[in-house]
């Protein structure tokens, strides 16, 4: 009988015995057709599993679950590699790796993962500790690796493939450029491995991710109908002489609401080129982009806002205070056709300034923006006044990322366009 896994082909813990049969020789064939929420709810399965839970590995003697424990029984099935450990130590560190990378990294990861795929409520207490307990672990972690290639031993062991994959779901879902590049050993190890042929085979070409998930919008609970009233028996109606048939009009569908920044007086100022000249101008950047930024700017169509963060005090943790910019980026994306942005991280250590630079069409910030991205309420907003060189000088530095700003290094420059 062959290895039979029962499991999505795209979840991560499936690919924990893939890659181990890969690097074992061994072949495992995943069930064919298996479908989440149907085949894990059959009496078949259930004999497997009775918590109907996935991965279950189909052996000939008898079923294992938990992803770990299938991993390791793929693992042991040949004994002539070092996949385990290849000594009562190294297997003991395998195993700690394992643990480690388990409770420290991927519980931590499934806490911010799991409330922005609407699996479980978003709790902003529960996101900052687990926020702040996946830096202490991937520290740890990058500590180790920058005197290791691997975790244990001089080769790839079963904790790597664990504790690669456990990382995957973080590179590939929550954990943008600017969060890894704090643990540079982690993620030259975690590119290392997932570019080996056995991971490749198996993973194809993994891709970071450039965004972090919004946190979903609360729905508003559907109002409770109304029970019907009880017909009562129709009454036999008299009959009425025939009139011609009148011909139903249709209701001429209701024309869509413009946006009010539609209706605004035309500008001379065309937002998509001023995006196109600041995405293209890759030298002489003060000379060709802020020149070409005030040549364009209509004081009269549109305004500038300097925008800072209200809690300061509260950015402790770099990448939470930059997913917390990530986050209003993306729910400014309703407004994208009318403005332009740049936020700036501050701050080489904590606590971060979160500051930004805004141009919106119109001489206010949108109503429609404020009503509906909650964020906005989290800065201060002040109107940019073009008649201090200072300012306008502060608006040039802002949309160059000029460094050292205000006196302090860079941890990171947004764009929003």
């Amino acid at each position: 009988m062959a290895l039979i896994l029962h499991a999505a082909s795209t979840n991560k813990n499936t690919y924990k015995a893939l890659i181990a049969a890969e690097y074992n020789g061994v072949h495992v064939q995943l069930a064919p057709n298996f479908e989440m929420g149907v085949s894990n709810k059959t009496p078949q399965f259930l004999k497997l599993n009775p918590l109907g839970k996935v991965p279950v590995l189909e052996t000939p003697d008898g079923p294992v679950f938990e992803s770990n424990a299938i991993a390791r029984y793929v693992a042991r099935l040949k004994g002539d590699n070092s996949l385990l450990g290849s000594s009562l130590i190294e297997q003991a560190q395998v195993d700690q790796w394992i643990d480690f990378s388990s409770l420290e990294i991927d519980s931590n990861i499934l806490k911010l993962l799991l409330p922005r795929v609407g699996f479980a409520p978003y709790l902003a207490p529960v996101e900052e500790a687990a926020n702040a307990a996946l830096k202490r672990a991937l520290g740890a972690l990058n500590t180790h690796l920058a005197s290791n290639t691997y975790l244990v031993g001089h080769t790839v062991t079963l904790a790597d493939i664990i504790t690669t994959l456990n990382l995957y779901l973080g590179f590939t879902k929550v954990l943008v450029k600017s969060v890894t590049s704090e643990f540079p050993h982690v993620e030259r190890y975690f590119w290392t491995l997932v570019n080996q042929p056995n991971f490749r085979k198996v993973l194809g070409q993994v891709k970071q991710t450039e965004a972090v998930l919004p946190i979903p919008s609360a729905k508003k609970p559907s109002k409770e109908t109304k029970p019907k009233a009880k017909e009562e028996p129709k009454k036999e109606a008299k009959p009425e002489p025939v009139k011609p048939a009148e011909v139903a009009e249709e209701e001429a569908p209701k024309p869509k609401a413009k946006n009010p920044l539609d209706l605004l007086p035309p500008s001379k100022m065309i937002l998509d080129e001023w995006k196109r000249l600041y995405s293209n101008t890759k030298t002489n950047f003060r000379e060709v982009a802020i020149k070409g930024f005030w040549d364009m700017y209509d004081p009269e169509g549109y305004s500038l806002w300097f925008c800072d963060y209200k809690y300061q005090d509260e950015n402790t943790v770099s990448f939470v205070t930059l997913n917390k910019v990530g986050g209003f980026l993306q729910r400014m994306d309703l407004v994208r056709k009318y403005a332009f942005g740049k936020m700036l991280v501050i701050g080489s250590q904590p606590p971060f300034k979160v500051k930004g630079l805004w141009l919106f069409r119109g001489p206010e910030i949108p109503q429609f923006v404020i009503d509906e991205c909650y964020d906005m309420e989290l800065y201060d907003w002040t109107k940019v006044d073009l008649s201090d060189e200072a300012q306008k000088e502060r608006v040039n530095q802002m949309i160059e990322d000029y460094e050292p700003f205000e006196g302090e290094p860079l941890l990171d420059a947004k764009c929003f366009k």
